[in-house]
């Protein structure tokens, strides 16, 4: 392979060689011959062969010397401003081929490399930033799902064991079944929000516009927190606004509502409390879900929304970190906005901004 490399890069030369001495050599004899017939009929001289063959011959090495110079010049040149840095971008493209999705092409505008060449590299090491930053949050995210599916996994296997001898009472039976089973819903969850989050950030879930009624969304949403909201003793602080009417995705948006409704409830300590509210603002309508409860430390506030992440890891076994994930997915994919405000020890309010608030109920 690199002698044929090598026989090519010769061939290559001698084509050039050959076709600058044509060119030259055309463009010569022509400049000479029409040089020397107005000198000749200016001065009433006549060109003999005598007279003309040694001219020729010097002429012939003049035109040799300025070809082999030519390609010489135009060999250098194409180093420089191909061939370099076309082998920089081919060495990066390799890389990446490999793997390698650190590597990336120095090649900088100057007199000698082209402006596309520079846009081809700058192309490509964005490409390999994307490639590198995608590779690292799938290993995160593999990894992250590899730990929260093995932990439930061992708290069913060591139950099941425990329920497996004998001597077992009805309660401790009954107990340990609860467990099992509560166990057993996490992971159906955490698998199910996965596999929704997946198909987000794949697009293959797209939003479906269509106007609907926000009021009556933002409430069965709620109501369909009773049961939790009632074990807990929690007081609900509802200020809903009727006939709000917006043109987003009904489905994606309940998603939302329903994962920062639960995460309120779970955040909070029995007989606290939970408000929500609707507002109609301009050409935006606001939801306000907030709560009395842990609060989100500073240091966590600019991470909630990361995979997995659980900025209060005392109540970690409440949640698997997806929910907030899942509702920036939703925000982003529906163009609406969310902001956080949180005080430790006192609180969490999520603010969600969707615009296209219509006066006409859908």
């Amino acid at each position: 392979m690199k002698n044929g490399g090598k026989y090519a890069k010769i061939l290559r030369a001698i084509s050039g060689f050959l076709l600058y001495f044509l060119f030259t050599s055309f463009i010569v004899s022509c400049s000479l011959m029409l040089f020397l017939t107005v000198f000749a009929g200016t001065l009433g001289i006549e060109l003999t062969e005598n007279m003309i063959a040694p001219a020729a011959k010097i002429t012939l090495l003049n035109v040799i010397f300025i070809s082999l110079l030519f390609t010489v010049f135009d060999l250098i040149r194409r180093k420089l401003t191909v061939t370099n840095p076309s082998r920089m971008i081919k060495d990066t493209a390799d890389r990446i081929t490999q793997g390698d999705f650190s590597a990336r092409t120095d090649i900088k505008d100057s007199y000698f490399i082209s402006e596309e060449f520079c846009e081809i590299a700058d192309r490509l090491n964005t490409m390999a930033r994307e490639l590198e930053n995608t590779s690292t949050l799938r290993t995160d995210f593999i990894a992250n799902v590899s730990h929260e599916i093995r932990t439930p996994l061992s708290v069913i296997r060591n139950y099941a064991e425990i329920l497996s001898h004998d001597g077992l009472g009805d309660e401790e039976r009954h107990d340990y079944l609860a467990i099992i089973r509560d166990t057993s819903t996490k992971l159906a969850e955490l698998v199910g929000n996965i596999l929704r989050l997946n198909k987000l950030e794949n697009s293959e879930i797209k939003p479906s516009f269509t106007k609907f009624d926000l009021s009556e969304l933002v409430t069965e949403c709620l109501f369909g927190f009773d049961d939790n909201i009632e074990a807990k003793r929690l007081t609900v602080v509802a200020n809903i606004e009727d006939g709000v009417t917006v043109k987003s995705d009904a489905e994606l948006l309940s998603l939302a509502l329903n994962n920062l409704i639960s995460n309120a409830v779970k955040f909070t300590d029995d007989g606290g409390s939970i408000g929500i509210s609707l507002k109609r603002k301009g050409e935006y309508a606001e939801i306000t879900v907030s709560d009395t409860g842990c609060g989100i430390p500073s240091d966590d506030a600019g991470r909630i929304f990361d995979k997995f992440y659980q900025a209060d890891t005392s109540r970690a076994k409440e949640g698997n970190g997806l929910g907030l994930a899942l509702v920036k997915k939703v925000i982003d994919i529906t163009s609406s906005s969310i902001t956080v405000t949180s005080k430790l020890g006192e609180g969490t309010s999520f603010t969600i901004k969707i615009k296209g608030v219509s006066d006409a109920k859908a």
